[in-house]
């Protein structure tokens, strides 16, 4: 479990800019120390925890420490070896939903980090998904990786248009998944195991 953290990560947990992390950090609100010879923050956990509660920023994210993983696809199988090889990964928590409408109620209860969204949902597609994930200013910190067996260039392009961070062609190695979530996330890319 991480003992300290940058202003960047700070942030993330918070689900904050990294400049209003910074902004607190410079005012004195939010303690912590410098990087000796840098100009580097750094925040201890129990300061930051104090800080997120005292400011009812839901503590959530710092005490399991793990980011939260949507998967959404009607691909059972799919779903269970995604959501196996983040569990096995230690630094996610998943959950899972079928369709676009479980989607849409778990997205604003569970306010995930990342959600890895079939395109091709029986209920609503993932284009649609996206935009109502976008129309959501709460939601501005999820990233979303979108993932299909279509190949048109101007559909991926439409995706991004409405809010897909990335976009993956099925079928994948599920290695490339989890370095590009990782890499959405600002994480390092575990080695898998």
């Amino acid at each position: 479990m991480k003992t300290v953290f940058t202003t960047g990560e700070a942030a993330k947990i918070c689900k904050v800019s990294q400049q209003t992390i910074i902004r607190c950090f410079d005012s004195g609100q939010l303690k912590g120390f410098r990087v000796p010879g840098s100009r580097f923050r750094r925040i201890p956990r129990d300061i930051l925890f104090r800080f997120m509660k005292e400011n009812g920023i839901p503590t959530d994210a710092l005490e399991s420490g793990k980011r939260k993983a949507l998967i959404v696809d009607d691909d059972v199988e799919l779903v269970e070896l995604l959501r196996d090889v983040l569990e096995s990964d230690g630094r996610f928590e998943v959950r899972v939903a079928n369709n676009g409408f479980d989607a849409g109620m778990m997205v604003k209860e569970y306010h995930p980090d990342i959600i890895v969204l079939d395109v091709m949902l029986p209920d609503i597609n993932g284009k649609e998904v996206c935009q109502r994930v976008r129309s959501d200013s709460a939601l501005d910190d999820v990233r979303i990786i979108c993932i299909s067996g279509m190949v048109e260039q101007d559909k991926i392009a439409d995706l991004k248009k409405s809010g897909a961070n990335d976009f993956i062609q099925k079928p994948f190695e599920v290695e490339t998944l989890v370095s590009r979530i990782c890499s959405l996330l600002d994480m390092e890319t575990a080695a898998m195991r």
